[in-house]
């Protein structure tokens, strides 16, 4: 019988687990070459599930966007009043917090920005990220947030790859009304695609469960959420879990013009990753309704927090698939 010790620091915006000596943490009598051995199995089994299920993930994300003609006519004639008259885009950038309501039925979208994040101590952290996402059903987007450049700089080097790849629906299950906000559920599942070697990703699979809120209040519009995280020990089996809040506000200044606020915190994952609050202030403008552009700045409120971060990016809707599969 035994139990692994450790301490998590901060590197590259993710948690690396240290552990301790052998004996510190140790009761009773262990053989050292038995214990590494069921370390190993262990850390292999939890691996091969989360592999399985970002396997399933990517599998039926493949085959819902791309089912048979038979099939894929009856959805669409079960789903026919919820096409919108135009293409209008629905952003979820700049924030933390993403809106409730999804995207328009049938409609492909795309959003794609370039962070820049002072880490402290000469550290910055740059990325492109990208969310590519679509409207399956009138109340069921499916998502794909990929991270596409990761460039570390450090005072002792830098590290550049790509970063991690998560997927996973949004399920709306409640329309806004005058008293009652637009309720909606999500699940994200994390592909560990990011290199260990570099020090860009944990190499473990992540899970978070996201329930969100939106509502217009007097010329304001109002976004929630609240998401619980599960995040896959490095060099562990099991996971660590912590949470996020966020709360988002915008609305038009002028014209084209809006601006956008936000609120957010997360709470202590370990010793080593405490508690942080943050604040994030943008402008976006809508160039056409199929495209938005958005710049801004993320500004840390509490210690542990990003000490700066700037942000740029684009919101565009491509195209509705099921109305040009029906041209053909």
């Amino acid at each position: 019988m035994f139990r692994e010790c450790g301490e998590r620091e901060r590197a590259s915006g993710q948690s690396r687990l240290k552990t301790g000596r052998a004996g510190t943490c140790t009761t009773g009598r262990v053989n050292r070459g038995t214990e590494r051995i069921v370390r190993v199995r262990i850390r292999l089994h939890i691996d091969v599930l989360g592999l399985r299920c970002v396997l399933w993930a990517s599998v039926a994300f493949i085959v819902i966007a791309t089912l048979a003609p038979a099939a894929r006519a009856q959805w669409m004639g079960h789903q026919t009043d919820c096409y919108a008259p135009t293409i209008q885009a629905n952003p979820n950038r700049p924030t933390v917090a993403n809106p409730a309501d999804i995207t328009q039925y049938g409609v492909l979208e795309l959003e794609y920005g370039w962070d820049q994040s002072s880490l402290g101590a000469g550290a910055r952290l740059s990325d492109g990220e990208g969310l590519l996402k679509f409207g399956l059903l009138c109340d069921v987007e499916l998502r794909w947030t990929m991270t596409s450049v990761l460039v570390e700089n450090r005072q002792a080097g830098g590290q550049t790859g790509t970063g991690d790849n998560w997927f996973g629906p949004q399920i709306r299950f409640y329309h806004q009304t005058a008293h009652v906000p637009t309720l909606a559920f999500s699940y994200a599942v994390k592909a560990p695609t990011a290199s260990t070697e570099k020090g860009l990703g944990s190499g473990r699979v992540d899970h978070a469960f996201v329930f969100l809120a939106s509502k217009d209040i007097h010329g304001v519009h109002f976004d929630f959420n609240t998401t619980y995280f599960l995040e896959g020990r490095q060099l562990a089996s099991g996971f660590d879990s912590r949470g996020q809040m966020n709360l988002s506000f915008s609305r038009p200044i002028h014209g084209k013009l809006g601006f956008t606020g936000e609120f957010y915190g997360d709470t202590e994952l370990n010793a080593e990753n405490p508690s942080f609050a943050s604040s994030l202030w943008a402008l976006t403008y809508t160039i056409t309704p199929r495209l938005v552009v958005d710049g801004g700045i993320d500004v840390g409120l509490t210690h542990g927090a990003p000490q700066k971060r700037f942000f740029s990016g684009v919101t565009y809707s491509i195209t509705n698939l099921y109305k040009d599969l029906k041209k053909k």
